[in-house]
């Protein structure tokens, strides 16, 4: 199997068409196809901060939903996005309010469809993937290697939110821990959710997180050619987003 694993996108629509376009995929149809059948795979925090969320929901859900030409697992902006839509009380902060911005400006029965389409996207989707016969793991945040098989709530919190202390930076965002440092697991574990200057490698370990929407860039990991390729953001340079760990 031949994947293209795309990291965080944050609704960052264009750049996302553009990364597609430079791997080779089409948009003839209104989603990316490539010509090889490689497959798309999303590491989650499809939305969120940046301009188009509700786009990307859309070619999501088609890729992975309708044509079951993709794979997708969730991020912490998924799970946020998703208790909102079945009417739980989250705080509409740290991004969440540019969705939810979008979605307010649809006619009610728009709204309808995004929340149906990404509310099944979110409920289909596993925890995290496990792909070329347990070869490839893909998770949001990251997954250490005896989690994997697991899917109780350590895993969850773990895979949405990365090894967090318990602690906070200055900023209010967590502190975690850099389990790719001991990582000694056989599968290329694939992830995204800490922003990073440029793909982070370290013992068969991608963090493909390289902050589209903070004005880094879009990146995909090709597998299992184990190549990154990547996109510049249009979005406002950001500093402090990108964590030396």
């Amino acid at each position: 199997m031949k994947f293209d694993i795309i990291g965080d996108i944050h609704g960052c629509f264009e750049e996302f068409k553009e990364l597609t376009t430079k791997l080779g995929y089409t948009w003839e149809t209104g989603v990316p196809k490539h010509p090889e059948q490689r497959k798309l795979v999303f590491v989650g925090d499809l939305t969120d901060r940046g301009p188009r969320s509700l786009d990307v929901i859309r070619v999501v859900w088609k890729l992975v939903i309708q044509e079951k030409e993709a794979h997708y697992c969730p991020g912490n902006h998924c799970n946020k996005l998703y208790r909102y839509f079945l009417g739980n009380k989250v705080q509409i902060t740290h991004g969440l309010e540019t969705t939810v911005a979008e979605y307010e400006e649809l006619s009610k029965s728009n709204q309808q469809t995004i929340q149906n389409q990404f509310i099944e996207l979110y409920e289909m989707s596993p925890l995290y993937l496990q792909l070329d016969q347990n070869r490839l793991v893909v998770s949001h945040a990251g997954i250490r290697a005896d989690y994997i098989g697991r899917t109780d709530k350590k895993v969850k919190t773990f895979v949405l939110y990365g090894d967090i202390t318990g602690e906070k930076h200055e900023d209010g965002s967590p502190v975690r821990r850099d389990w790719a440092k001991h990582y000694e697991g056989k599968a290329i574990n694939v992830y995204g959710h800490t922003p990073v200057k440029e793909p982070r490698i370290l013992n068969q370990t991608f963090n493909i997180d390289t902050g589209a929407v903070f004005g880094g860039s879009l990146t995909a990991l090709r597998y299992p050619e184990l190549e990154t390729v990547s996109v510049p953001s249009s979005m406002p340079y950001v500093k402090e987003k990108f964590r030396e760990l």
